[in-house]
């Protein structure tokens, strides 16, 4: 299948001066009279422009536009708050951004220019602009491949920004940021693809691909996936013509001769459509949506697409699993009782839990065949997260304290956050089957937790789990701070910044 190429934008880094070609400035203020140094030829007309809108105090996330005379030239700015400068956080700087491309798309606006000229902005330039540029960047995306009639309503006109600094070293910096950037919108446009269009077959297409970058992928087909034992991802997908598949895809960027040093596992639930099975789901929103169930596959392998763009030093596998959950009368039905690969026994309660039955199977797999030191899985998995935490956090479960840390700290500084919930005994008590080894849902509530109960009992010992429920962040029908309605591509940043900040070499 193909992918809907990247939205273009362009970013370009130049010497700071006031380039009289440019026709659109943006410019960061925190106080109406402290004005870039390049301006106080124009200061007196700029502040007493500033002071007609008595509305805009420079706070933060406040945007002006006017147009102000240059030189005897009449140019048109959009003046941005920011608010107390020492207050900003990376998080914060890039929510002005999406701010930023919002409106400038709104005007219409091809191409802008920023200029970073604040004293109080001295110290911190760098981070400032790497952050204004990611925040732009990553506003500025739509999923605009089906429209036909209609395409010009959902354009996004922003191509180019030039900015305007003292900073030396932002664009290398920034260089690989976007590269991150466009594996989430790789992952954005994965997610917004209709069940009719990206199915298991297509996604097995779209993995490949990555050969060309240098990543190594493996496909288990449903013969292969037999012979291994793997009964519980070939239940899920048994209703369905397409195919069901494991996917391997191996980033060895770290080359040095420690044979001894184990990979981190990436584990994605991908059900490219979810009907519930013969446990049908009910019609209206909840099922018409179910084609972002694929979503913990999809950051998976848009996270190995990032890795190989950048040449990460690091050694990752990602594992997926793709099925299509269809009721049919070939479909599993409730009250079957599967054999998993990891020789437990399952009693199917319902066969709309089915993404547990997926990952049980891909994530046995994958212990089995690289031992990892780390093995972290991604999955729409729960409609109970939502009720939970909204669309705010993700939902985190593990048997390691580090691990939760590290995945909370990065979540916490790129802004895809995780929130931790709890595992214990009692709730593992509520899976327990009376003709299997475990059921597939809970006797009680708490559907969020005992599906992580579930996923627990396939996690062998001595190996660091963490499991992250992404159901109620993989799809925004409003939008957020740095995302259009729609796939947001949770999981790329944060994954990232886990393994810049922990393992990389």
């Amino acid at each position: 299948m193909n992918i809907k190429k990247d939205c273009i934008m362009e970013f370009s880094f130049n010497k700071l001066a006031f380039n009289a070609s440019e026709k659109f400035g943006v410019l960061f203020l925190s106080d109406t009279k402290k004005l870039p140094s390049f301006l106080k030829s124009s200061a007196k007309l700029i502040t007493e422009t500033l002071e007609m809108f008595e509305n805009f105090g420079c706070k933060f996330g406040e945007i002006l536009v006017t147009t102000i005379e240059i030189n005897g030239e009449i140019k048109r700015f959009l003046f941005c708050g920011t608010g107390e400068v020492n207050k900003l956080s990376r998080v914060k700087i890039q929510k002005l951004g999406g701010n930023i491309a919002d409106k400038l798309n709104s005007l219409k606006v091809c191409k802008a220019a920023i200029f970073i000229d604040n004293e109080e902005l001295k110290d911190q330039e760098d981070f400032f602009i790497e952050n204004i540029c990611e925040g732009i960047k990553l506003k500025n995306y739509v999923f605009d491949k089906y429209y036909v009639d209609k395409k010009d309503k959902h354009k996004i006109f922003l191509e180019k920004i030039n900015v305007y600094s003292n900073s030396l070293n932002v664009e290398k910096i920034f260089s690989m940021r976007e590269k991150i950037i466009n594996s989430t919108h790789f992952v954005r446009d994965l997610v917004s693809e209709p069940g009719n269009v990206l199915n298991p077959d297509s996604f097995v297409l779209v993995c490949k691909d990555l050969e060309k970058l240098g990543v190594k992928v493996k496909i288990i087909d449903k013969k292969s996936l037999k012979e291994l034992g793997m009964n519980a991802i070939l239940a899920v997908g048994q209703g369905s013509d397409f195919g069901t598949f494991a996917i391997l895809m191996e980033w060895n960027g770290d080359k040095s001769p420690n044979k001894n040093d184990k990979p981190i596992a990436f584990i994605g639930k991908g059900v490219t459509f979810d009907t519930g099975g013969i446990n049908l789901k009910p019609s209206g929103p909840s099922i018409t949506m179910m084609k972002y169930d694929m979503g913990g596959a999809a950051v998976v392998t848009g996270l190995i697409k990032s890795l190989a763009e950048r040449k990460a030093k690091i050694n990752v596998v990602g594992v997926i699993g793709l099925a299509e959950n269809m009721p049919s009368s070939s479909a599993q039905r409730p009250g079957d009782v599967i054999t998993s690969m990891s020789g437990q026994t399952i009693e199917v309660d319902n066969t709309d839990a089915e993404g547990r039955l997926l990952l049980a199977d891909v994530m046995w797999y994958a212990q089995e065949n690289f031992k990892p030191k780390i093995m972290i899985d991604l999955a729409t998995l729960t409609g109970a997260i939502v009720v939970a935490l909204g669309h705010h956090n993700a939902g985190i479960f593990s048997n390691d304290d580090d691990l939760v840390k590290k995945l909370h700290q990065a979540g916490e500084e790129v802004g895809e956050r995780v929130w931790r919930l709890p595992l214990d005994e009692f709730y593992d008590d509520l899976i327990n089957s009376n003709i299997a080894d475990v059921r597939n849902v809970g006797k009680g509530g708490a559907g969020s937790i005992t599906a992580a109960q579930f996923l627990k009992r396939f996690v062998q010992k001595n190996c660091a789990w963490a499991h992250i429920d992404i159901a109620g962040v993989n799809w925004l029908d409003d939008g957020g701070d740095c995302s259009p309605k729609g796939a947001t591509g949770y999981g790329v940043r944060l994954l990232n910044e886990f393994l810049i900040k922990n393992y990389e070499k």
